[in-house]
Protein backbone atom coordinates (compact mmCIF):
# COMPACT_ATOMS: atom_id res chain seq x y z
CA UNK A 1 0.00 0.00 0.00
CA UNK A 2 2.79 2.12 1.02
CA UNK A 3 4.88 1.98 -2.79
CA UNK A 4 1.51 2.55 -4.66
CA UNK A 5 2.92 5.87 -5.11
CA UNK A 6 6.22 5.35 -5.47
CA UNK A 7 6.43 5.51 -9.07
CA UNK A 8 4.79 9.07 -8.78
CA UNK A 9 6.47 12.30 -6.59
CA UNK A 10 2.70 12.06 -4.71
CA UNK A 11 4.23 9.63 -2.47
CA UNK A 12 5.74 12.33 -0.67
CA UNK A 13 2.38 13.51 0.48
CA UNK A 14 1.78 10.19 2.50
CA UNK A 15 4.23 10.53 5.75
CA UNK A 16 2.67 13.68 6.46
CA UNK A 17 -1.19 12.69 5.74
CA UNK A 18 -0.80 8.73 7.24
CA UNK A 19 -5.01 9.08 7.92
CA UNK A 20 -4.92 8.34 4.06
CA UNK A 21 -4.32 5.00 3.77
CA UNK A 22 -3.23 1.85 6.54
CA UNK A 23 -3.86 3.86 9.30
CA UNK A 24 -7.13 2.42 10.18
CA UNK A 25 -8.70 -0.52 11.22
CA UNK A 26 -8.43 -2.16 8.21
CA UNK A 27 -10.94 -4.83 9.11
CA UNK A 28 -11.08 -5.72 4.86
CA UNK A 29 -7.07 -6.08 4.90
CA UNK A 30 -7.70 -8.23 7.66
CA UNK A 31 -10.43 -10.32 6.56
CA UNK A 32 -9.13 -11.12 2.70
CA UNK A 33 -5.76 -12.20 4.96
CA UNK A 34 -7.67 -13.96 7.67
CA UNK A 35 -9.51 -16.13 5.09
CA UNK A 36 -6.80 -16.75 2.27
CA UNK A 37 -4.41 -18.61 5.20
CA UNK A 38 -7.57 -20.43 6.45
CA UNK A 39 -8.03 -21.27 2.51
CA UNK A 40 -4.46 -21.81 2.15
CA UNK A 41 -4.78 -19.19 -0.95
CA UNK A 42 -1.21 -17.75 -2.63
CA UNK A 43 -0.12 -15.14 -0.10
CA UNK A 44 0.65 -13.02 -3.22
CA UNK A 45 -3.41 -12.83 -4.10
CA UNK A 46 -4.66 -12.17 -0.64
CA UNK A 47 -1.82 -9.85 0.21
CA UNK A 48 -2.96 -7.75 -3.16
CA UNK A 49 -6.08 -8.27 -2.85
CA UNK A 50 -5.93 -6.95 1.16
CA UNK A 51 -4.02 -3.87 -0.01
CA UNK A 52 -6.19 -3.35 -3.35
CA UNK A 53 -9.48 -3.29 -1.15
CA UNK A 54 -8.30 -1.18 1.32
CA UNK A 55 -6.86 1.55 -1.28
CA UNK A 56 -9.97 1.79 -2.85
CA UNK A 57 -11.82 2.26 0.67
CA UNK A 58 -9.00 4.98 1.26
CA UNK A 59 -10.00 6.40 -1.93
CA UNK A 60 -14.12 6.55 -1.11
CA UNK A 61 -12.77 8.15 2.19
CA UNK A 62 -11.12 11.19 0.48
CA UNK A 63 -14.08 11.44 -1.85
CA UNK A 64 -16.80 11.48 1.31
CA UNK A 65 -14.91 13.84 3.41
CA UNK A 66 -14.82 16.42 0.52
CA UNK A 67 -19.04 15.85 -0.03
CA UNK A 68 -19.95 15.56 3.75
CA UNK A 69 -17.42 18.48 4.50
CA UNK A 70 -15.63 16.24 7.36
CA UNK A 71 -12.71 17.62 9.27
CA UNK A 72 -11.53 14.95 10.79
CA UNK A 73 -10.61 11.65 10.07
CA UNK A 74 -8.69 9.22 12.04
CA UNK A 75 -7.73 11.40 14.57
CA UNK A 76 -6.59 13.52 12.07
CA UNK A 77 -7.53 16.79 10.01
CA UNK A 78 -8.88 15.34 6.52
CA UNK A 79 -6.82 15.36 3.29
CA UNK A 80 -8.94 18.02 1.65
CA UNK A 81 -8.89 20.60 5.03
CA UNK A 82 -4.56 19.97 4.28
CA UNK A 83 -4.68 20.09 0.25
CA UNK A 84 -8.02 21.29 -1.43
CA UNK A 85 -10.89 19.83 -2.49
CA UNK A 86 -9.74 19.54 -5.83
CA UNK A 87 -6.67 17.43 -4.86
CA UNK A 88 -8.37 14.95 -2.67
CA UNK A 89 -10.87 14.10 -5.33
CA UNK A 90 -8.02 13.91 -7.50
CA UNK A 91 -5.94 11.41 -5.36
CA UNK A 92 -8.70 9.35 -4.47
CA UNK A 93 -9.25 8.99 -8.49
CA UNK A 94 -6.01 7.89 -8.89
CA UNK A 95 -5.60 5.52 -5.57
CA UNK A 96 -8.44 3.69 -7.64
CA UNK A 97 -6.71 3.12 -10.66
CA UNK A 98 -3.58 2.24 -8.98
CA UNK A 99 -5.66 -0.41 -6.61
CA UNK A 100 -6.81 -1.94 -9.81
CA UNK A 101 -3.14 -2.07 -11.44
CA UNK A 102 -2.43 -4.35 -8.07
CA UNK A 103 -4.79 -6.85 -9.05
CA UNK A 104 -4.55 -6.67 -12.72
CA UNK A 105 -0.99 -7.99 -12.13
CA UNK A 106 -1.97 -10.94 -10.71
CA UNK A 107 -3.09 -12.92 -14.27
CA UNK A 108 -6.51 -13.98 -12.25
CA UNK A 109 -9.31 -12.36 -14.12
CA UNK A 110 -12.12 -13.55 -11.89
CA UNK A 111 -10.68 -11.37 -9.28
CA UNK A 112 -9.70 -8.28 -11.11
CA UNK A 113 -13.58 -8.47 -12.76
CA UNK A 114 -14.93 -8.73 -9.29
CA UNK A 115 -12.69 -5.84 -7.86
CA UNK A 116 -13.92 -3.45 -10.59
CA UNK A 117 -18.32 -4.79 -9.76
CA UNK A 118 -17.93 -4.47 -6.43
CA UNK A 119 -15.98 -1.12 -6.88
CA UNK A 120 -18.94 -0.25 -9.31
CA UNK A 121 -21.49 -1.27 -6.68
CA UNK A 122 -20.25 0.97 -4.22
CA UNK A 123 -20.39 4.23 -6.66
CA UNK A 124 -24.04 2.89 -7.35
CA UNK A 125 -24.93 2.92 -3.70
CA UNK A 126 -23.04 6.16 -3.46
CA UNK A 127 -25.07 7.88 -5.79
CA UNK A 128 -28.60 6.34 -4.95
CA UNK A 129 -28.37 7.55 -1.50
CA UNK A 130 -27.43 11.13 -2.43
CA UNK A 131 -29.48 11.83 -5.77
CA UNK A 132 -32.69 9.71 -5.31
CA UNK A 133 -32.96 9.34 -1.43
CA UNK A 134 -31.57 12.33 -0.09
CA UNK A 135 -33.59 14.22 2.10
CA UNK A 136 -36.06 11.56 2.68
CA UNK A 137 -35.93 8.99 5.94
CA UNK A 138 -36.94 6.20 3.58
CA UNK A 139 -37.71 2.56 4.70
CA UNK A 140 -35.49 0.12 6.54
CA UNK A 141 -35.24 -1.76 3.63
CA UNK A 142 -33.94 0.99 1.23
CA UNK A 143 -31.50 1.70 4.19
CA UNK A 144 -30.35 -1.81 4.72
CA UNK A 145 -29.80 -2.12 0.70
CA UNK A 146 -27.51 1.25 0.78
CA UNK A 147 -25.55 -0.23 3.87
CA UNK A 148 -25.06 -3.51 2.10
CA UNK A 149 -23.88 -1.92 -1.02
CA UNK A 150 -22.49 1.10 -0.18
CA UNK A 151 -20.16 -1.01 2.48
CA UNK A 152 -21.23 -4.41 2.24
CA UNK A 153 -19.48 -4.56 -1.53
CA UNK A 154 -15.58 -4.25 -0.54
CA UNK A 155 -16.21 -6.93 2.58
CA UNK A 156 -18.07 -8.79 -0.09
CA UNK A 157 -14.53 -8.16 -2.40
CA UNK A 158 -11.90 -9.39 0.27
CA UNK A 159 -13.72 -12.58 1.36
CA UNK A 160 -14.40 -13.36 -2.26
CA UNK A 161 -10.79 -12.74 -2.77
CA UNK A 162 -9.77 -15.65 -0.47
CA UNK A 163 -12.15 -18.39 -1.70
CA UNK A 164 -9.34 -19.83 -4.37
CA UNK A 165 -10.48 -21.46 -6.72
CA UNK A 166 -13.60 -23.02 -5.48
CA UNK A 167 -16.32 -20.85 -7.14
CA UNK A 168 -18.58 -22.26 -4.75
CA UNK A 169 -16.77 -20.94 -1.70
CA UNK A 170 -16.33 -17.33 -3.20
CA UNK A 171 -19.89 -17.15 -3.59
CA UNK A 172 -20.72 -18.38 0.13
CA UNK A 173 -17.47 -15.88 1.56
CA UNK A 174 -18.95 -13.72 -0.69
CA UNK A 175 -22.05 -13.28 1.01
CA UNK A 176 -20.97 -13.59 3.90
CA UNK A 177 -18.88 -10.10 3.54
CA UNK A 178 -21.93 -8.68 2.06
CA UNK A 179 -24.14 -9.13 5.39
CA UNK A 180 -20.87 -8.04 7.83
CA UNK A 181 -20.21 -5.02 6.10
CA UNK A 182 -24.09 -4.61 6.10
CA UNK A 183 -23.77 -4.88 9.97
CA UNK A 184 -20.59 -2.65 9.66
CA UNK A 185 -22.47 0.12 7.90
CA UNK A 186 -25.13 0.26 9.92
CA UNK A 187 -23.65 0.54 13.34
CA UNK A 188 -21.53 3.54 11.59
CA UNK A 189 -25.00 5.21 10.96
CA UNK A 190 -26.02 4.77 14.23
CA UNK A 191 -22.69 6.32 15.83
CA UNK A 192 -22.86 9.22 13.37
CA UNK A 193 -25.68 10.07 15.19
CA UNK A 194 -23.80 10.46 18.54
CA UNK A 195 -21.79 13.27 19.35
CA UNK A 196 -18.43 10.94 20.07
CA UNK A 197 -15.72 12.10 18.06
CA UNK A 198 -13.47 10.90 20.37
CA UNK A 199 -14.04 7.47 19.92
CA UNK A 200 -14.98 7.84 16.10
CA UNK A 201 -12.03 9.87 15.44
CA UNK A 202 -13.82 11.43 12.27
CA UNK A 203 -16.30 14.13 12.22
CA UNK A 204 -19.98 13.30 13.27
CA UNK A 205 -23.53 14.27 12.57
CA UNK A 206 -23.21 14.46 8.85
CA UNK A 207 -25.49 12.45 7.92
CA UNK A 208 -28.44 14.52 9.58
CA UNK A 209 -26.74 17.96 8.47
CA UNK A 210 -27.10 16.46 4.75
CA UNK A 211 -30.54 14.81 5.00
CA UNK A 212 -28.98 11.36 4.84
CA UNK A 213 -31.00 7.94 4.71
CA UNK A 214 -30.32 6.27 7.80
CA UNK A 215 -30.52 3.67 9.99
CA UNK A 216 -31.26 6.31 12.31
CA UNK A 217 -34.07 8.00 9.87
CA UNK A 218 -35.37 4.48 8.63
CA UNK A 219 -38.06 4.27 11.00
CA UNK A 220 -40.25 2.44 8.71
CA UNK A 221 -40.36 -1.24 9.27
CA UNK A 222 -37.51 -0.46 11.36
CA UNK A 223 -36.11 -3.34 13.54
CA UNK A 224 -37.20 -2.83 17.56
CA UNK A 225 -33.67 -3.17 18.40
CA UNK A 226 -31.39 -1.83 15.71
CA UNK A 227 -28.39 -3.08 18.14
CA UNK A 228 -29.57 -6.33 18.65
CA UNK A 229 -30.30 -6.25 14.59
CA UNK A 230 -26.60 -5.97 14.10
CA UNK A 231 -25.34 -8.32 16.67
CA UNK A 232 -27.87 -11.00 14.64
CA UNK A 233 -26.42 -10.18 11.45
CA UNK A 234 -22.91 -10.75 12.50
CA UNK A 235 -24.12 -14.01 14.18
CA UNK A 236 -25.74 -14.91 11.15
CA UNK A 237 -22.88 -13.91 8.53
CA UNK A 238 -21.37 -17.34 8.26
CA UNK A 239 -24.77 -19.11 7.63
CA UNK A 240 -23.38 -19.41 3.86
CA UNK A 241 -20.06 -21.27 5.13
CA UNK A 242 -22.40 -24.39 6.00
CA UNK A 243 -20.35 -26.68 3.61
CA UNK A 244 -17.34 -25.68 4.97
CA UNK A 245 -17.13 -26.27 8.60
CA UNK A 246 -13.26 -25.12 8.82
CA UNK A 247 -13.78 -21.73 7.07
CA UNK A 248 -16.81 -21.18 8.78
CA UNK A 249 -15.18 -21.79 12.17
CA UNK A 250 -12.20 -19.27 10.81
CA UNK A 251 -14.95 -16.70 10.07
CA UNK A 252 -16.61 -17.02 13.35
CA UNK A 253 -13.47 -16.08 15.07
CA UNK A 254 -12.85 -13.30 12.82
CA UNK A 255 -16.11 -11.83 13.21
CA UNK A 256 -15.83 -12.40 17.09
CA UNK A 257 -12.15 -11.42 17.77
CA UNK A 258 -12.04 -8.61 15.36
CA UNK A 259 -15.04 -7.15 14.06
CA UNK A 260 -17.79 -7.26 16.96
CA UNK A 261 -15.23 -5.41 19.36
CA UNK A 262 -15.25 -2.06 16.82
CA UNK A 263 -18.99 -2.56 16.44
CA UNK A 264 -19.31 -2.84 20.28
CA UNK A 265 -17.46 0.35 20.52
CA UNK A 266 -19.42 1.71 18.18
CA UNK A 267 -22.60 1.02 19.26
CA UNK A 268 -21.87 1.73 23.17
CA UNK A 269 -20.45 5.20 22.02
CA UNK A 270 -23.74 6.13 20.54
CA UNK A 271 -25.72 4.69 23.91
CA UNK A 272 -26.70 1.46 22.05
CA UNK A 273 -29.91 3.48 20.10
Amino acid sequence: MADCLKDTRLSELLPSNNNVMAHGKMLRARLAVSMGKANKVEPDIYQRAAAAVEIIHGASLLHDDVIDGGILRRGAPTFWKEHGANGAILLGDLLVFKALSLISALEQPYILKELIEMAGVVCTAETEQELILRGSPGTWEECEQIARFKTGSLFAFAAFAAGGEDAGLRAALKEAGFRIGTAYQLADDILDASDNEEVAGKTLGQDDARGKTTAITAICNAPADSTAYVHSLCGASSEPLHDWPHIRAVWDDFVEMNLMPVLDKHLCAAGGK
